[in-house]
């Protein structure tokens, strides 16, 4: 039987769990601007506090790690496309090639602000009912003009729920073609190609699906989305959020 993925909601009853979603939206969405004027430090920062929150809701740490494993891989070739194209004192020379310290010391600050919104991601949705995303993406949306919120907040909530199934679908495509020899294929492109085709189809095939069970049972945008009510800790979870992002953008 596959394994199921981490990176999809997982009842729970921690702080982070209770926080009402239209806040945790808010505290991943000023995480990202903070990012982008943060320090070493202050990413560092950000960094500490991104893994006790982690470390408060269970989430299994190495799970997901595997399961961002190609992310990090193209971090990887991020972190190296940042030392061999930024000028600077060489650190590695050969080839014909230098990767420059500057490059990649900016390479590294690069990579970790990309590594923390993805864990912020991963974070909200682990944390998140489907429907309470769905709801508090609608509520946002709603005082913007000419924007079907309804229609975008259900998009949304699709492709939230989509994660673990693309990610699953990944694995046994994988699992598949390691079986039929895909590995003695020394070209990364056509396994690449081999990969990408079924699993799009399969994505696709599952999408249909979808719409056809939605359709069947007489989906419509007007429906009853679950209550949305801020508490003290909400307010005070918020509050710490936009301190952290204050602290970071005016130092």
């Amino acid at each position: 039987m596959a394994e199921l993925s981490v990176i999809s909601y997982t009842r729970g009853r921690s702080p982070l769990h209770r926080l009402d979603a239209r806040v945790k939206l808010a505290l991943v969405a000023l995480l990202g601007l903070a990012t982008v004027h943060a320090t070493a430090a202050e990413i560092g920062l950000l960094s500490v506090a991104l893994l006790g929150a982690a470390l408060g809701t269970g989430l299994p740490l190495g799970r997901v790690l595997r399961e961002l494993r190609y992310l990090l891989a193209l971090l990887a070739l991020v972190w190296i496309a940042r030392g061999l194209t930024t000028p600077g004192d060489a650190l590695i020379t050969g080839a014909g090639i230098s990767l420059s310290r500057q490059g990649a010391v900016e390479g590294v600050l690069v990579c970790w602000r990309l590594l923390l919104v993805a864990a912020a991601g991963v974070l909200f949705v682990f944390s998140t009912r489907p429907a309470a995303v769905k709801a508090a993406a609608q509520w946002v949306l709603k005082p913007v003009p000419l924007v079907p919120e309804k229609r975008v907040a259900v998009m949304l909530s699709l492709v939230v729920g989509f994660i673990p199934v693309i990610l699953n679908q990944t694995r046994e495509t994988l699992d598949a073609q390691r079986a039929r020899g895909i590995e003695n294929r020394r070209n990364p492109v056509v396994r690449f190609i081999r990969l990408a085709i079924p699993l799009l189809r399969r994505i696709f095939s599952d999408a249909d699906k979808l719409a056809l069970a939605m359709e069947s049972r007489c989906y419509s945008e007007d429906r009853s989305d679950p209550a949305l009510a801020a508490g003290r800790g909400d307010w005070l979870a918020l509050a710490a959020g936009v301190g952290l992002w204050l602290l970071v953008v005016l130092t």
